[in-house]
């Protein structure tokens, strides 16, 4: 689809294909969450997660990069708008392409449920055993709750990044810089909680994580001036990658391997789609108030709601599926 991107004329269409792309992207999540239990061990799961958003946190920069040096000096270098956009989106689309040839190739599928016939009822009859299932074990449930809360938060201060960016001054290349920043110290961050993890247990990283979001939060409510912005786009580049890997790695200890893959289908749309709660906080308090920062430290509610509910997971036995 990201070939296609450059071809839409009018908003409507480019929002239709922006929609569809996006819905094929979080499709593919689900299955690539779920690979976690088939090429690793319980005991390397945290550090083989956190890697892997390291790598994908720092891999995506190069294409970034290359793409809007493009897209800003498309004049300096002969061409049109258009086809320098039409440059971009290839040039990122043969990027996902390449990355997934090396996965389709050497990736084996250790867990898994015998195929029926009838894919289409057998789909839908094992999407209601796995929500019947969840609901009765009451970690792994209460776990998705909390997990609900704290990453909305995660995602809505990335997501609103450049919306809150702009209301602080900040132009278009600013901007794209500051959130190639936070995607660069991503990574070795990354990595750094997944070699924590061999000496604390991913609980605690995870709270540390919850934590270090709650003061973000708060500490967007003082931000005035560009300079803080950029602070704050190197705190959050510090704690997103660990708290969304050692969350995946977390859950992928509770779950039974051969169901990963409808069990990591409801962890995505705990995650993914989750992201309007803390959005309607946004709009809501900025159209009420006027100030946007107000806005970003009232999702400091959503990381005290996961921090209060991801307490009480840890102090729980592991439940044990049939």
């Amino acid at each position: 689809m990201l070939f296609c991107f450059w071809i839409p004329k009018t908003w409507l269409a480019f929002l239709a294909l922006f929609v569809l792309a996006k819905i094929a992207f979080s499709v593919s999540l689900v299955v690539y969450d779920s690979m976690l239990v088939d090429v690793t061990s319980e005991e390397e799961m945290d550090m083989v997660s956190s890697k892997g958003y390291a790598y994908g946190y720092i891999g995506s920069c190069i294409p970034f990069v290359i793409s809007l040096g493009i897209i800003l000096m498309y004049e300096k270098i002969g061409l049109t708008f258009p086809t320098a956009m039409f440059i971009a989106f290839a040039l990122n689309a043969l990027w996902w392409i390449g990355c997934t040839l090396p996965l389709i190739k050497a990736y084996k599928q250790k867990y898994s449920i015998e195929p029926e016939t009838h894919v289409v009822k057998h789909t839908f009859s094992r999407l209601a055993s796995t929500l019947t299932s969840i609901s009765k074990h009451k970690k792994a449930f209460l776990f998705l709750l909390s997990f609900f809360f704290y990453i909305d938060g995660v995602y809505t201060i990335i997501d609103m990044a450049t919306a809150y960016g702009t209301s602080l001054g900040l132009n278009q290349t600013s901007l794209l810089l500051a959130l190639l920043m936070t995607q660069i110290i991503a990574f070795p961050a990354a990595i750094g909680f997944g070699i924590l993890s061999k000496k604390y247990s991913a609980g605690t990283l995870i709270k540390a994580g919850i934590l270090a979001y709650l003061c973000i939060a708060v500490y967007a409510l003082f931000l005035v001036n560009t300079t803080q912005f950029w602070i704050l786009a190197a705190a959050v580049g510090l704690f997103q990658g660990g708290i969304q890997a050692l969350s995946r790695s977390y859950f992928a200890k509770l779950i039974p391997e051969n169901s990963s893959g409808e069990y990591f289908g409801i962890f995505d749309i705990c995650g993914k789609g989750a992201s309007f709660l803390g959005t309607m906080i946004i709009g809501v308090v900025t159209q009420v108030t006027g100030m946007q920062n107000l806005a970003v430290g009232c999702l400091a509610v959503l990381f005290l709601i996961g921090l209060f509910l991801f307490s009480k997971v840890e102090k729980m036995p592991d439940d044990e599926f049939e």
